[in-house]
């Protein structure tokens, strides 16, 4: 097979997506604010901006040249705040998406090919998980102590365990939609004939589930996992928001609504600007999800 002829089906994909242009507006806009919050350390070095220093004298400044979005009420730069924010929410939503993607893929191609009562214990189990009530499930397992735990206070205060750990909690609750949808592809494509093929030709079960099965399901696991992303996104802001997330003076947009609450009177656009990014982004995402399934259908009209 030419290069050309396997590129094509690729090639069908990328023109599909570049058709639907909200899921093409909304992929361009994710790009330029992940590199933004990533590039926040070094644009914050180009404007001599420390975003954690406080200023109490110039607190709530308007919008200036230093100061393009203003300051906060601690005299802190508005806009690298949000560009920090935005480094660690969408951290989040990404890597928990990812994470919680590939749990549920395990669980879900073990349960489909493998069948009997180990798909039934599997299947029982996951219908446990999405009976629990996810957001008091997780203001209990956020409210956990880790010094309880074991884990050393000086890494259980550190920031970066903070953030790990919103991560691990989101992955272990979020990962039922995707085993779920991974299973019902399994069952399906563990009966098609290249599967019977290689079963024929002596491959084991792992050498089929990870090299045939699972590659083939990857397309409904790409949607499902760009559209939870913004969900992950809303449900650590939500978490935030109730000093269950990420601690000052790290700054993700869930807190710094938290702290803007009692500042609606006198300066709403503290809130204003973080709610904006946790609404266009979570729209962004299930618009992407949206024309990221309408490329990955074979049945979608080919031009």
């Amino acid at each position: 097979m030419s290069d050309a002829a396997a590129a094509h089906p690729r090639l069908l994909v990328w023109r599909r997506f570049r058709r639907h242009q909200l899921a093409w507006g909304s992929a361009i806009f994710l790009a330029i604010l992940l590199a933004l919050s990533l590039a926040a350390p070094l644009i914050a070095d180009l404007r001599g901006i420390d975003p954690l220093k406080t200023e109490l004298l110039n607190r709530f400044q308007p919008p200036s040249a230093a100061h393009w979005l203003g300051t906060d009420d601690l005299g802190r730069d508005l806009f690298q705040r949000l560009l920090d924010g935005g480094r660690v929410s969408m951290l989040v939503g990404i890597a928990g998406a990812v994470l919680s993607a590939i749990l549920g893929a395990l669980i879900g191609v073990l349960a489909g090919y493998l069948g009997g009562r180990f798909d039934a214990f599997l299947m029982r189990f996951t219908d446990g998980v999405i009976a629990l009530p996810l957001l008091p499930l997780l203001i209990v397992l956020a409210a956990l102590d880790p010094a309880k735990l074991g884990i050393p206070q000086s890494i259980a205060e550190s920031e970066t365990f903070s953030l790990y750990r919103i991560v691990a909690i989101i992955a272990l609750t979020g990962w039922t939609t995707a085993a779920r949808l991974v299973r019902a592809e399994t069952l399906s494509l563990k009966q098609r004939d290249y599967v019977r093929a290689a079963r024929a030709l002596g491959a084991g079960p792992p050498r089929i589930m990870f090299r045939h099965i699972l590659p083939n399901a990857a397309g409904s696991l790409v949607v499902a996992t760009s559209m939870s992303a913004g969900g992950l996104i809303l449900l650590e802001s939500t978490l935030s928001f109730l000093n269950l997330g990420i601690q000052p003076p790290a700054a993700s947009w869930g807190n710094m609504l938290t702290r803007a609450q009692d500042l609606l009177q006198d300066a709403p656009m503290q809130a204003v600007w973080p709610g904006l990014l946790i609404f266009a982004t979570v729209i962004a995402c299930n618009f992407l999800g949206d024309g990221l399934q309408d490329a990955l259908d074979p049945r979608s009209e080919r031009q």
